[in-house]
């Protein structure tokens, strides 16, 4: 071994002694909380990042955070749908869901999806168990305002019973965002607004979006104009002026109704870079845009 490779260790070392040295004060303070985190994008598609968001989610378990994952699967449906001759279509949007679609998105979504992440956690040291919003009554559902999109849901209700026993067992519940009216019909919804209401059902210490973007930026064609932190009434007037606009919309709202429910922080985050999970939670720095309701 050269002298530049004992220097390189020794450097690789202390680097990693600082990170587990800075993340200390948040594994602390954050002992016992619920994290629930939205799991969907190019971190679901690239075999090496799904890798990383499965272990940072085993390691969040492993130092006594209370992960819950929702996760989405639209990239996997639409495969799906083309195999069996099914044209994809969306209105505003949202996925037009007739019954042969909503067939699918739960086989799919509830079925193949869900057991890959739980088999990976489980792989990977952790104890997952697989959900869907129909599993002990967790999501009723209801249709949709929009017309002419089908079996597209929304959250109307959430019992969170089954998710409190499994996290006070050591579980790590894995949801999928397919649930069931009162008369059992089948809705698919949108897994961030599953994934706000049921951080904002439990009194969740952060909401976490993995996204396909830095997060808010001031200007959309610049990632270095990221904005670190908001407040409820700044978020709102970034919609308002256009800073926010287009596909963000909808996850910021979704933030800030999770937030005015009682969630403490709401965090939308770049999925695409390794680790970025804790990344976000354990660095002073972050690697996203932190919602809160209020800025100190």
């Amino acid at each position: 071994m050269t002298a530049n490779d004992t220097e390189y260790i020794r450097q690789t070392e202390a680097t990693r002694v600082k990170v587990l040295s800075e993340a200390l004060p948040y594994i602390q303070q954050f002992a016992g909380r619920t994290v629930v985190v939205k799991y969907g994008g190019a971190a679901m598609k690239d075999s090496t990042l799904k890798d990383q968001v499965i272990r940072d989610i085993v390691f969040l378990s492993c130092v006594g955070l209370r992960p819950i994952v929702v996760h989405g699967g639209g990239p996997e449906i639409n495969s799906w749908l083309d195999k069996l001759g099914i044209a994809a279509q969306f209105k505003n949007g949202l996925r037009v869901t007739d019954a042969p679609t909503m067939d699918v998105v739960e086989m799919v979504l509830v079925g193949r999806v869900n057991k890959e992440i739980v088999s990976l956690i489980n792989q990977a040291g952790g104890q997952a168990v697989g959900l869907c919003g129909k599993d002990g009554n967790l999501i009723k559902a209801r249709p949709h305002g929009e017309e002419g999109i089908g079996f597209v849901g929304e959250v109307c209700g959430v019992d969170t019973k089954i998710l409190t026993t499994l996290v006070e067992s050591g579980y790590i519940p894995i949801v999928s965002s397919v649930a069931a009216d009162e008369h059992g019909q089948a809705y698919n919804i949108n897994a961030d607004i599953v994934a706000g209401e049921i951080a904002a059902a439990l009194g969740a210490e952060k909401l976490i979006l993995l996204t396909d973007t830095r997060g808010i930026l001031k200007d959309y064609h610049n990632p270095e104009t990221l904005i670190p932190k908001i407040d409820i009434p700044q978020a709102r007037d970034l919609i308002a002026t256009g800073v926010v606009a287009g596909g963000m919309i909808p996850k910021v709202n979704c933030c800030v109704r999770s937030l005015a429910q009682g969630v403490r922080a709401a965090h939308i985050i770049d999925g695409r870079i390794p680790h970025a999970l804790l990344l976000e939670i354990f660095t002073d720095v972050g690697i996203g845009t932190m919602i809160v309701g209020s800025v100190f």
